[in-house]
């Protein structure tokens, strides 16, 4: 590899580069590891980045193109930060034959980016997405964890909205 392990991972904090060293070490011994560790350390960074997937492949020693392999082969990582808000449009074939692509298309234009791209804000990142099992409420949209079924191109900016103030009186509550 040619990289130390210290200087693999220079971009994140101390405090992520020990919650990363915990993830890996919880995981020692385990078989099929690779995309347990792959997806905690995800929720600490948000992404993974080349250098966290080098690091990661330092410390399980695996080959970088086995850990890259898994990352960009799943949807569930990403290689690029994600916005507060990511909102993902379903595209399978339910939802692309009910008009999920005028849903993405909307999206893209309130906001400015192209799926899979972040606004440069950090607020938004918008996600396509491959059938969600939601079939018969088509089309299907979610932002972070909350799904939205049977979305109007006319609702969206409505729900958005109220998907913030949701998360906001979330926050407070906690």
């Amino acid at each position: 590899m040619g990289s130390t392990v210290a200087g693999v991972i220079s971009e994140v904090t101390v405090e992520q580069r020990r919650q990363i060293d915990h993830i890996i070490e919880s995981f020692d011994g385990t078989p099929g590891r690779l995309i347990p560790v792959l997806h905690e350390t995800q929720k600490v960074l948000g992404f993974l980045p080349p250098e966290i997937q080098e690091y990661i492949a330092i410390r399980l020693n695996i080959p970088i193109t086995d850990v890259h392999g898994v990352v960009t082969f799943y949807s569930l990582f990403s290689e690029k930060p994600k916005g507060k808000f990511c909102i993902g449009v379903c595209k399978g074939t339910a939802c692309y034959v009910k008009k999920s692509q005028k849903i993405l298309e909307k999206l893209e234009e309130l906001l400015g980016i192209r799926g899979g791209d972040t606004t440069d804000d950090g607020k938004y990142s918008i996600e396509v997405l491959r059938c969600l099992g939601s079939c018969g409420l088509g089309p299907v949209m979610t932002i972070n964890e909350k799904v939205y079924t049977r979305v109007k191109t006319d609702r969206i900016k409505e729900i958005i909205r109220e998907h913030e103030e949701w998360e906001a009186n979330k926050d407070e509550c906690s």
